[in-house]
């Protein structure tokens, strides 16, 4: 491994463990943070960015999935798997149909569709921080059509934003499923796992016919570098959940994001 590998790995591990630690903190991936960084640090073109982080992603929502198994049982998972499958009919149309976009859009382009993204989701951090919508469990529509209908059409919009970011999309996810169907946070959560993997692997694998897919193999001792610490720092993240007020850091977490999105897409041709 030459020095400027070695360093670039360095560099890899203690980004994902802080990532890792602020995502952990708040429940997320914190790919939408990885981003940004992936771009502005390392200096990666975006659509390889975007491919590095959806691959970063898949590997943590994994480690995350195995772990919270743990905490809810998979028989109280398995009573609402009709809420999986009803996002899932939209997030994997939307993953594969954005991915295949992305791959052909130019990078001025891409990189506007970024801004916008993470700018709304950094709005929606924002949002749950200050008018607490997630204490609400009563579901927006009654079961039937329409909310079926709803379901499809969020999921959609979920698998757009989780392949063009390369991000899971628990933190549209799991306001989606609390406001949507009604159900409790922390079911949630873990609802929101089962949706991400099977929409974030559609989305990787559109993502292997493009030239930028070559980027996993050239950054491979970054990748496996800030795979780690990003699994060990959502790991500390979460141990430490609890030490800063929710809404203080989720207040925090969406300023940064909107500043980091700002200042690295803004300019970005």
């Amino acid at each position: 491994m030459s020095e400027t590998t070695a360093a670039r790995s360095t560099s890899g591990f203690t980004a994902g463990t802080l990532i890792g630690i602020l995502g952990g903190l708040v429940g997320l991936g914190g790919a939408e943070f990885r981003l940004p960084v992936l771009i502005g640090v390392f200096k990666l073109p975006t659509l390889e960015a975007i491919i590095f982080n959806k691959a970063m992603s898949l590997v943590v929502v994994m480690a995350a999935l195995v772990f919270r198994v743990k905490t809810i049982p998979v028989d109280v998972l398995a009573t609402h798997l009709d809420v999986v499958i009803n996002l899932l009919a939209g997030s994997l149309i939307g993953a594969w149909w954005a991915a295949g976009y992305a791959m052909t859009m130019s990078r001025k382009w891409l990189n506007r569709v970024i801004l916008v993204l993470l700018a709304g989701l950094s709005l929606v951090m924002l949002s749950e921080a200050w008018f607490n919508m997630l204490q609400n469990t009563t579901s927006l529509f009654e079961s039937g059509i329409v909310r079926m209908v709803a379901g499809v059409i969020a999921g959609f919009g979920i698998g757009v934003v989780a392949a063009m970011l390369g991000v899971a999309g628990g933190e549209l996810l799991i306001p989606t499923i609390v406001l949507l169907f009604g159900q409790d946070i922390k079911v949630a959560g873990s609802l929101s796992l089962m949706v991400s993997l099977p929409t974030m692997i559609v989305g990787f694998l559109r993502y292997t016919g493009a030239d930028a897919f070559a980027v996993l193999r050239r950054e491979k001792p970054m990748f496996l570098s800030m795979a780690g610490g990003s699994v060990a720092g959502a790991a500390l993240g979460g141990l430490m959940l609890g030490l800063v007020p929710t809404q203080i850091l989720m207040t925090l977490l969406g300023v940064i994001l909107l500043i980091s999105a700002i200042k690295t897409f803004q300019h970005s041709h």
